[in-house]
């Protein structure tokens, strides 16, 4: 048995030489095919989101080649291998319905533009910014850093929030006030820091401040205006800084939320 396994080894291993360099070609191949690929995308600008994609699917396509040319130098007979491919897609198909949805849905994400890498979305209660979309997956990084991968048919059917899409975004803040305040000298106060800072955009609208409701402990005074997106954050935090100092500079008193009981003698 051992004489007629190394005849047959011996036979073979021209075979087996030929399906060696087949797949090492084939990844070294691949690896510069990707590299060449990958400059002439940036060279011609292609959108991150394209870029990405098309490089997973092209490595995925590579892969089978490759596989398959080595199947080829094994002497497995083509109709042996494009029947297994068949049977294992049939297979591989009803396992794996959720994958090939993934699948769908990614070209549906890609040509549909909902969002694009770089841009920070909200899918359900998951939130961070589009770092890159695969075949399979979405993935989102959060502020934390955490790296959050979301099933693209999740993404493509789910109700996404892009809040990076446009260029302006609106800047909504409340301060309530107590009852014995003058609202109208603490909305000229708020007016003011508005107007102050040159991010505060005075296109599409100027900067509104208004009562936005009559709370059960405080008065309500509701501010929207414009940023760009860029800057909503770091505009966001300073405004509720300067009209912090500005009310104590002035004896504006943020009230606390309280509940009054009285008691009653029997």
């Amino acid at each position: 048995m051992l004489d007629r396994f190394l005849i047959r080894l011996e036979d073979m291993l021209p075979n087996l030489l030929a399906a060696g360099i087949i797949l090492v070609g084939g990844y070294i191949a691949q690896v510069i095919t990707l590299r060449i690929m990958g400059k002439g995308l940036k060279l011609k600008h292609v959108d991150a989101t394209v870029h990405k994609f098309l490089m997973s699917m092209v490595k995925v396509i590579i892969t089978v080649i490759v596989v398959v040319s080595a199947l080829s130098a094994l002497k497995v007979p083509m109709s042996s291998i494009l029947a297994a491919i068949g049977t294992a897609g049939i297979a591989i198909g009803l396992a794996l319905q959720d994958s090939l949805s993934n699948v769908a849905g990614g070209f549906i994400i890609l040509f549909a533009k909902p969002f694009r890498c770089g841009d920070y979305i909200k899918i359900g209660d998951d939130e961070g910014t589009v770092d890159m979309i695969s075949i399979l997956y979405t993935k989102l990084n959060t502020i934390e850093n955490k790296a959050v991968f979301i099933p693209n048919s999740i993404a493509s059917k789910s109700s996404v929030t892009n809040c990076t899409a446009e260029k302006n975004r609106c800047l909504e803040l409340k301060f309530p006030i107590s009852y014995s305040e003058d609202h109208k000298k603490v909305m000229e106060i708020v007016r003011g820091v508005l107007q102050a800072d040159d991010r505060v955009l005075s296109v599409p609208a100027k900067p509104l401040v208004v009562i936005g409701e009559h709370g059960t402990h405080a008065i309500i005074i509701l501010t929207r205006s414009w940023v760009k997106t860029e800057n909503y954050w770091q505009v966001r935090w300073d405004i509720l800084q300067k009209i912090k100092e500005a009310f104590d500079a002035n004896g504006i008193i943020i009230p606390f939320e309280q509940l009054d009981i009285h008691m009653r003698d029997k």
